[in-house]
């Protein structure tokens, strides 16, 4: 592998640049061009240094590199997938957070780094989603998404009505929806009670969140719906939409928020031949 390896460590997590020292060394040991970008936590609101080289900016560095390496958790490998698959450029996740589903490597083995860095490796297309914001017959906000789009309530229930393709799905009061990709289908939309799928599958997975009637249930849905999700006017409906966690939109009674499969694909890379489903008992602590 030629061109440059960006490292990519969540402040908050790669305590002191401990680990990103480490790796940047292994890999400048063997010839390679290493840039590092640290992503900042939302406790820390300054920009923060490594020590022993200069820090850049992940936007402007992502587009011509060969691989991005990232030391967190699953957040912080989304937070590159924002920018990294604009340009089909492939992640490789050190896991130094919580559950990690998405990491491929644990602290203990990051000498495989070296072998992905010789471009040993398989990679894994994760589907993602396209989210658009429509008020009064006109988009207003896009976004995007590997995990999910989230539409809630500001501390009250809300009113939605839920469509594949047109056709309603459900209708319910309760305190929003979770529309997930399979990727994200252990993450927030776990939480609500939605289903586990297998992160390599194409689907769009609907979980109301805590729905206030016994018929609101969870959807798989093949991938080539559009789902949309309108928020009622029977009652004041102040609600707000979010794509991966990050920045919320405001979204009024009438507002319309269309999700359906995007043409962007996030690159993960595999080195261990480790089943989805050894890998979710592992991180629930419990066998399927």
């Amino acid at each position: 592998m030629s061109g440059k390896i960006i490292l990519y460590p969540n402040v908050s997590r790669d305590i002191g640049f401990v680990m990103t020292n480490k790796v940047y060394g292994m890999l400048e040991k063997s010839g390679k061009s290493v840039v590092v970008c640290p992503v900042l936590d939302d406790d820390f609101d300054t920009p923060v240094s490594p020590s022993g080289f200069d820090s850049r900016d992940f936007e402007s560095e992502v587009s011509d590199a060969e691989m991005v390496i990232t030391f967190g958790g699953d957040g912080t490998i989304l937070h590159a997938a924002r920018e990294a698959a604009e340009y089909g450029i492939p992640i490789l996740g050190v896991n130094m957070g919580g559950k990690g589903f998405m990491a491929e490597l644990e602290v203990e083995e990051i000498d495989l780094i070296n072998t992905a860095a010789s471009g040993a490796y398989e990679i894994e297309n994760r589907m993602m989603l396209d989210a658009e914001v429509v008020r009064e017959n006109e988009i207003v906000y896009r976004d995007y998404a590997l995990n999910d789009i989230v539409i809630r309530g500001y501390n009250r229930v809300i009113d939605l009505a839920i469509y594949g393709d047109g056709q309603i799905i459900s209708e319910f009061l309760g305190d929003g929806a979770v529309i997930a990709t399979p990727t994200g289908s252990t993450a927030y939309s776990m939480a609500a009670g939605g289903p586990i799928v297998e992160p390599s599958a194409r689907n769009i997975i609907v979980t109301p969140i805590c729905a206030h009637v016994l018929e609101a249930k969870s959807f798989v849905l093949v991938s080539d719906r559009q789902v949309s999700i309108g928020i009622g006017n029977e009652k004041h409906n102040p609600a707000y939409m979010s794509a991966d966690g990050c920045d919320r939109v405001d979204l009024g009674n009438g507002d319309v928020v269309n999700v359906r499969k995007s043409q962007k694909y996030t690159r993960l890379v595999r080195l261990s031949n480790r089943s989805f489903y050894s890998k979710v008992s592992e991180k629930l602590g419990e066998r399927l």
